[in-house]
């Protein structure tokens, strides 16, 4: 069996990589790097059911050998890269859907999208059950992610419906765990590297705003056991267990040893207040619900953070360290 990941590179897609790869299946990657990053990849060079193709899927895309499976899991997906990156989100979930659905299809291939609790918007029904339509801003600021992505679940059933694709659509819940980006934005990685290096974390609006935050592995796993299942429709992967921003900037600070107070920003525009999925489908159908509990999650993914923060700080004390009294001493350094 060989399937195509797009995003590959990504923070979720590298480890829906490994699960397909550990399952037995030939992989081909794809990624254009523009939030994804190599090194989530650097254990898989010597692989040979892996291979890498750097390209960006708004733009068409041929793959010779047989498909089996396409998964589309290209996007900017935080907050931060996705207002940094409007017009390529947009582009991504419209074309980049289009064409990896054209390549399911020339294949005869399974096609999952990966799609986003976001198409739920600021919802106004909670917990959000799938056959909620959401309430979403279309022109606001979040809106170029939002509706990238109802657009894609548009796109993906009207192939299903049109060309009898056998399409899957996975509705992302808030995700966390190890290869997350420092800087992504997203608030566990933002709480974990302010709270190793010991400042105060950012707390937008009074905190009380709830999300419901999924270990990468059981997010997986939902992924996983959905593509191999009959279910056609969009499907809620996530957490079921709901926490406010401030109690989980509570639990990052006793598992970093923070003592930092914390620090209250504005709330951005159209900041959802509530979320929490709806997972009786996920358990009924694929016989899944999540394992991993935050604090469980938290204590397996701040080691990945320490390392990257340890490293970044030991670079700044280099990199800043006086050597005029040694040129060749420092162009080493810097070198």
């Amino acid at each position: 069996m060989r399937v195509l990941i797009t995003g590959a590179g990504g923070f979720l897609g590298s480890h829906l990589t490994d699960r397909f790869l550990a399952e037995g299946y030939e992989v081909v990657g794809v990624d254009n790097f523009i939030t994804g990053s190599r090194k989530n990849l650097a254990h898989l060079e010597s692989e040979p059911r892996f291979s890498l193709v750097e390209h960006d899927v708004s733009r068409p895309l041929h793959m010779g050998s047989k498909l089996d499976g396409v998964l589309h899991f290209a996007s900017p997906a935080s907050p931060v890269d996705y207002l940094e990156y409007p017009i390529q989100t947009l582009k991504v979930g419209g074309l980049g859907t289009h064409n990896t659905l054209g390549i399911a299809r020339a294949h005869g291939a399974r096609y999952l999208l990966a799609s986003t609790s976001e198409v739920y918007g600021d919802p106004e029904v909670h917990p959000q059950p799938e056959d909620y339509w959401g309430h979403v801003n279309p022109v606001g600021p979040r809106g170029v992610y939002d509706e990238a992505k109802r657009y894609a679940e548009a796109m993906t059933m009207a192939y299903h419906r049109t060309h009898a694709v056998d399409t899957r659509i996975v509705r992302i819940f808030n995700t966390y765990g190890p290869r997350m980006r420092p800087a992504d934005g997203r608030v566990v990685s933002n709480f974990i590297v302010q709270g190793l290096r010991g400042e105060s974390m950012t707390v937008y609006g009074d905190g009380s705003q709830t999300r419901s935050f999924c270990y990468v592995d059981d997010e997986v796993d939902g992924i996983f056991r959905l593509f191999k299942s009959s279910r056609v429709l969009p499907t809620n992967i996530g957490n079921p267990d709901e926490f406010s921003i401030r109690q989980l900037a509570e639990f990052v600070m006793e598992e970093t040893g923070s003592t930092a107070p914390l620090r209250n920003l504005p709330l951005p525009d159209d900041d959802p207040k509530v979320r929490k999925p709806d997972i009786r489908i996920a358990r009924e159908v694929l016989g899944w619900s999540p394992t991993v509990d935050l604090r469980e999650g938290l204590r397996r993914t701040i080691p990945h953070f320490h390392k990257l923060v340890d490293g970044e700080d030991a670079r700044s004390r280099t990199l800043g360290e006086d050597h005029s009294d040694d040129s060749a001493s420092a162009a080493a350094t810097v070198t």
